[in-house]
């Protein structure tokens, strides 16, 4: 929907209010949407760099009201009338103006807290329509709406304080959005832009990671218990994994009190049997197995029964030191050993696993260090041999780790083995290794099996990287060898054959000019790059086609059709880098089209603060802190310049503020262009052999590292 056709969003509920009080609409008017650099980026479908352009170009680009200077906001009405009067098609969708509302409202610090003010709202017009109906057409609804929403919201989880109110004007749009998108899909919005906004002061799991624990240890769980559930991922995942499906049980707690408000509401609003409760679980375990099952969360601790749940998942908090370790002393959760005070992740091992029901399964993400720390190895070391510590999947380097665990039942036969794995780039190998380990089948690459008698030595260490072979293909070694001596017999061919002289060459002093000069003649065009860095949308794939808010490239354009140079499709401009130019590499990155970038010939000269070559290749647009020197090839040699530039980036210092080198002040001998050519295919050689080098040394490293990972890992050997 364009700016031309958007109607105001106020006036899509189909429940409306009737007319506001004069407090009420003065509360209204006195709220205004802001928007950061991001959200105007998203708006205006640009990238951000496009927006950063518009503040440097255009006066008349609104001022920012608020924010901060690396952090600004600005008026979203301000902002809609200036892409309007400039010719910038903009959409601003209901759940973005809902969203710049509610964002508006409050602080930083109290957003989490009018989002959860609001999603209880929401939660209200879901139980109660009618309810709501009737209420919000009473004048002065406001009042009255606290005490119906409170009594449709019982079991949200108890909030301490006083709360935020949220102004009228906000819950009609509010209201409004969930009449078309669903209360559950509105407040779904609008949590993945609190996330958006607040990224540092939130820990969420990653989607395909939460997508794995709850696939490999809820399904058939009737019941999931999740003891820092953050924002509820884990458990909204463990709904859909399950096998009891929407009956399953979910049960979450988190020392954040609006963050688990936020989590229970996203549970509650998609109608799942859920329950949250606000706390520390290390210091107050909300779900003591003590419990009652039919009561978990509520009962008195001192209740007996049985609360033990199906299957827990946690993503807990690294590497806190104050989690209670000289309060917790002689806890009967720590079954297998008291955690250390600086392991606080092998107490919540041991608090899931004390809440499982014997044969449950536990999926806990643990840091890549808890593995192998040496205050620790008690506590592993009792896991493993009570066969309660199944699996340890590395899931990224430098972890973080996934241990897979299962309380073992009284009786049973304990595993004499654990399995270990490295999911690579993609965590979702981690469930094709554990699939096979149940079956004892062939295990993909990997995995491995590591016997626990082998494990318990003095450091107890069940980190994957520590039982795995590395990932090395010795078989290549040859081929490898063979490369390496290719590299190292070509780097003769390219020193060229140079004449020593007694003195300098014979017309080597009549006449030098700097390139400012040669380009105040006509010998030499010079051109700078116009991008100050890469858009924000630059790729490393393909670009997709289609017109961006300047139009198209300027200065004859990138051509159409095909692959050109690099293998660059239709739709995608190619950018040469500054670290093209100094691997001598074709364009690696893509942007879209734009108006004013400079297009690279073949024969030109294209210069970095490090570096200069000359280019062979076509189409490729020049990128940040480039110059390009284009001369008339009848009076300049390229190579024979680009030498001289070479020197000069080697040897000068850039500008001050700039890393551009001053290359029009580089000075360069004025000599016959049958001489210069002479000079140029030495300059080529002598560059050819320093990338030879570079490449002779690259292959070198690696070839050596081959050899003696191989020699380590049994599979090369010395010959006779």
């Amino acid at each position: 929907m364009s700016h031309d056709a958007q109607a105001d969003d106020t006036t899509d509920a189909t429940a409306r209010p009737a007319a506001a009080s004069p407090l009420e609409a003065a509360v209204e008017a006195a709220v205004e949407a802001t928007v950061n650099a991001g959200d105007i980026a998203r708006l205006a479908d640009v990238g951000r760099a496009a927006v950063s352009n518009w503040r440097r170009r255009y006066e008349d680009f609104p001022q920012p009201v608020g924010g901060t200077a690396s952090s600004p906001l600005f008026s979203l009405p301000e902002v809609e009338a200036w892409l309007r009067r400039n010719g910038k098609s903009f959409e601003v969708s209901q759940g973005d103006r809902v969203w710049q509302r509610l964002r508006a409202s409050a602080d930083d610090l109290r957003l989490g807290e009018v989002l959860g003010e609001v999603g209880a709202f929401l939660l209200y017009t879901l139980r109660d329509p009618v309810g709501w109906k009737r209420l919000s057409a009473t004048p002065g609804f406001a009042g009255r709406l606290p005490g119906a929403v409170a009594e449709a919201t019982a079991d949200l989880p108890r909030r301490t304080g006083d709360t935020t109110p949220v102004e009228p004007g906000l819950l009609r749009l509010v209201a409004g959005m969930a009449e078309r998108n669903g209360a559950a899909g509105t407040f779904e919005f609008l949590c993945e832009r609190y996330a958006e906004a607040h990224s540092r002061r939130l820990a969420l799991t990653r989607p395909d990671v939460a997508a794995l624990m709850t696939r490999l240890a809820c399904p058939g769980a009737r019941t999931v218990l999740d003891p820092a559930c953050g924002m509820g991922t884990l458990l909204l995942d463990a709904a859909r994994a399950g096998g009891a499906g929407d009956k399953a049980r979910l049960l979450g707690q988190d020392a954040n009190e609006t963050v688990a408000l936020l989590a229970a509401l996203r549970l509650l609003l998609r109608g799942r049997d859920a329950r949250v409760v606000p706390g520390d679980a290390l210091r107050h375990d909300a779900f003591s197995p003590d419990r009652p099952a039919d009561t978990l969360g509520d009962a008195p601790a001192d209740t007996p029964g049985d609360a033990l749940v199906d299957a827990v998942v946690c993503d807990p908090p690294f590497n806190e030191r104050a989690w209670g370790h000289e309060d917790l002393v002689g806890d009967p959760r720590w079954q297998y050993g008291m955690p250390p005070r600086g392991e606080p992740e092998l107490a919540w091992v041991q608090h899931c696993l004390a809440h499982v029901r014997p044969g449950g399964l536990v999926a806990v993400l643990m840091p890549g260090a808890a593995a192998s720390r040496r205050p620790g190895r008690r506590v592993r070391a009792n896991l493993l041999r009570t066969g309660a510590l199944r699996a340890v999947f590395t899931l990224a380097p430098g972890g973080p780790d996934l241990w897979l665990l299962r309380r073992p039942e009284p009786g049973e036969r304990q595993p004499g083995a654990i399995l270990v794995a490295d999911a690579g780039d993609d965590p979702a190998s981690a469930e094709a290794v554990w699939r096979a380990h149940l079956a004892k089948a062939e295990l993909p690459p990997g995995g491995r099996t590591v016997r626990i008698i082998d494990i318990l030595d003095d450091e107890v260490d069940v980190s994957p990287a520590r039982h795995l072979s590395p990932r090395i293909d010795t078989q290549g070694f040859p081929a490898d060898r063979e490369r390496f001596r290719y590299a190292i017999a070509a780097l003769a061919d390219d020193v060229p054959d140079l004449e020593v002289l007694t003195g300098g060459a014979a017309g080597w002093d009549a006449s030098w000019a700097t390139v400012a000069e040669m380009a105040r003649s006509g010998l030499v065009t010079i051109r700078h790059s116009t991008l100050r860095a890469l858009p924000a949308d630059a790729s490393d794939g393909e670009v997709p086609d289609g017109d961006v808010p300047d139009g198209e490239v300027a200065e004859g354009g990138v051509p159409e059709g095909g692959v050109r140079e690099g293998g660059v499709r239709e739709g995608g401009v190619p950018v040469l880098t500054a670290d093209d130019v100094a691997a001598g590499t074709a364009p690696s990155r893509r942007i879209p089209r734009a108006p004013g970038l400079v297009v690279v010939r073949p024969g030109d000269v294209v210069a970095s603060a490090v570096t200069a070559r000359v280019v062979a290749g076509e189409g490729a647009v020049l990128g940040p802190h480039l110059s390009l020197f284009r001369v008339d090839p009848g009076k300049v040699d390229p190579e024979f310049l680009a030498g001289f530039l070479r020197y000069a980036a080697g040897g000068g210092r850039p500008h001050l503020g700039s890393s551009r080198v001053e290359a029009r002040r580089a000075r360069v001998p004025q000599l016959p262009l049958a001489v210069q050519r002479a000079y140029g295919t030495a300059f080529r050689r002598l560059l050819a052999l320093e990338d030879g080098l570079r490449e002779a040394a690259a292959v070198g490293e690696a070839l050596a590292r081959l050899g003696v990972e191989g020699l380590i890992d049994g599979r090369l050997r010395p010959r006779g």
